[in-house]
């Protein structure tokens, strides 16, 4: 058996801590159950990163449907920054105890993969991304983890069970097994320009065996219409990536081979990807799937209408109010309705928190894959890296 939770376990909160289960024991057999508020928020981002993109939303309602609270939420891939809650729950504290800790993994490791991605499209500019990621981690997170890359911003995704999520088929050409069970790389270029959907980009995988300018050579001559090449070079015979790379396109386009582009896989990351100027593409993997998570905590901010915090926390319901031109926040206690300015813009700010869940139905229509990422890149235009 795979050691992992069902749906149904998740969703019971049986992958919750055991203190949990102990304070809503301990809360229902004394009579002492309180409706509070909860705010989900992050101190501190990773590696000093300004901004984060949240994901796992649309996992977040599908976790609580059915159970009898109210939740505000940021829209699914919304820029947020340290402090400000992105999640607000409301509700009697023994009904969704049980759930912190599973909605909180719902959207850390998400919202680290989707801000690392979409970190490296703000670098990489218009340049292909690909996630190759998923070998990296349990198989049973593929999808998410592709899904929370492809709404950070990036282009396409390998694993193939993140097809049916996202809408769009997986990408990538061959691996190097294949190249050694033909035996030598051109037969291998060639049977699979041969037998592959037409549809499919020739990329030819050209650092197997030989030096990678004259495998690129090797495969330009010997696939008609050929798309790219692609650099996955070991670590141990990488040297100078970037003078590599910058080579092998004088040497391409020196043979009439323009056109045919350079794609970069292995290694690849925020420290390096500005540098490869000759790429025209990358893959990335580790990366991307062992993103330093976003650690959001939740905690109770109000009861039976009253302020409350634990040390380090401010007390009471907030609204979080941004400003559409350049996205800078105003947190503000919630005290009915108000028009908010943008002291930079003077325009009016819009409140970010909105109903996601009420009385355990979701009541939000759950934007498609593609206006999410959509959404993230319209912000990314703003934003620095």
């Amino acid at each position: 058996m795979f050691h992992t939770a069902s749906e149904d376990e998740v969703k019971k909160g049986r992958t919750t801590d055991i203190y949990f289960v102990r304070a809503r024991e301990v809360i229902k057999k004394k009579g002492i159950d309180k409706r509070v508020i909860a705010e989900c928020t992050t101190s501190s981002l990773p590696l000093n990163y300004k901004w984060g993109i949240l994901s796992g939303i649309e996992e977040l309602a599908y976790l609580f449907e059915g159970y009898n609270v109210n939740i505000d939420t940021f829209p699914e891939g919304s820029v947020f920054y340290p402090i400000e809650p992105v999640v607000r729950i409301e509700g009697m504290y023994s009904e969704f105890c049980e759930l912190e800790t599973p909605m909180l993994g719902l959207i850390c490791q998400a919202s680290g993969i989707t801000t690392k991605s979409a970190r490296l499209k703000k670098l990489a500019g218009d340049k292909t991304i690909l996630s190759f990621g998923v070998r990296r981690m349990h198989p049973i997170l593929a999808p998410m983890i592709d899904r929370a890359a492809y709404i950070g911003g990036l282009d396409g995704f390998s694993c193939v069970a993140a097809e049916k999520i996202i809408g769009k088929r997986a990408s990538g050409t061959m691996p190097h097994a294949l190249i050694i069970v033909v035996g030598d790389q051109v037969t291998a270029w060639r049977y699979f320009d041969e037998v592959v959907d037409k549809d499919v980009p020739r990329i030819a995988l050209v650092d197997t065996y030989y030096d990678e300018k004259i495998e690129s050579i090797m495969a330009a001559e010997a696939v008609k219409g050929l798309k790219g090449v692609r650099l996955d070079t070991p670590g141990s015979r990488r040297g100078n990536m970037k003078k590599i790379i910058d080579e092998v396109r004088w040497e391409l386009d020196l043979r009439g081979y323009k056109d045919v582009m350079i794609f970069v896989s292995g290694g690849v990351d925020e420290n390096n990807i500005v540098e490869f100027t000759n790429a025209d593409g990358f893959g990335i993997g580790t990366s991307i799937s062992n993103s330093k998570t976003i650690d959001f905590a939740m905690d109770i901010v109000e009861m039976e209408g009253k302020p409350v915090a634990k040390r380090g926390k401010y007390g009471g319901k907030k609204e979080v109010y941004r400003c559409p031109n350049c996205l800078k926040d105003k947190i503000m206690p919630s005290n009915g309705s108000k028009s908010v300015i943008c002291d930079s813009c003077k325009v009016e700010m819009k409140s970010m928190l909105t109903p996601l869940i009420r009385g355990g139905k979701i009541v939000r229509d759950l934007p498609s894959v593609d206006e999410i990422r959509d959404y993230t890149l319209e912000q990314l235009k703003k934003l620095e890296v």
